[in-house]
């Protein structure tokens, strides 16, 4: 004679917002500290070089003018590198083996400045880079 197997199945639960359980607010509302940090203005800079060096240099000189204003700074931190490669046959006809390969290094670099002033964002774009070290600021 065969055996039946029955599941129990267990009630469905709603789940809270881990951040509502904590404070005691109802779900989809947030905390005075949560609306606090969203409202936090961010400086985001992002820095690409070919050479590492420069993107350094550049990186510190930012650094410095943010010290200077007295701002917090959050960096430089350093991202993955962009390596670009090709490849490229050294002959135009027969000699399909042999070809050289070239690589492109793309250095970057974040840094974030909290609570920016009109003044650091002027000093930022009177700034001169060297060539070679392009910068993107967002707000």
């Amino acid at each position: 004679m065969p055996v039946k197997k029955t599941t129990v199945r267990k009630p469905k639960t709603v789940k809270k917002s881990i951040s509502a359980k904590k404070e005691n607010l109802p779900v989809g509302e947030k905390s005075e500290k949560q609306v606090s940090e969203e409202l936090r203005a961010k400086l985001r800079i992002k820095l690409r070089a070919y050479d590492h060096k420069i993107i350094d240099n550049s990186a510190r000189q930012i650094i410095d003018i943010a010290n200077r204003y007295g701002v917090e700074v959050v960096g430089p931190v350093p991202l993955p590198t962009e390596i670009l490669k090709y490849t490229v046959n050294r002959s135009s006809f027969v000699h399909k083996n042999a070809r050289e390969q070239f690589e492109m290094r793309v250095h970057k670099r974040v840094i974030d400045i909290l609570n920016p002033n009109q003044d650091i964002i002027e000093a930022l774009r009177d700034l001169n880079l060297p060539s070679g070290v392009d910068i993107t600021i967002k707000i």
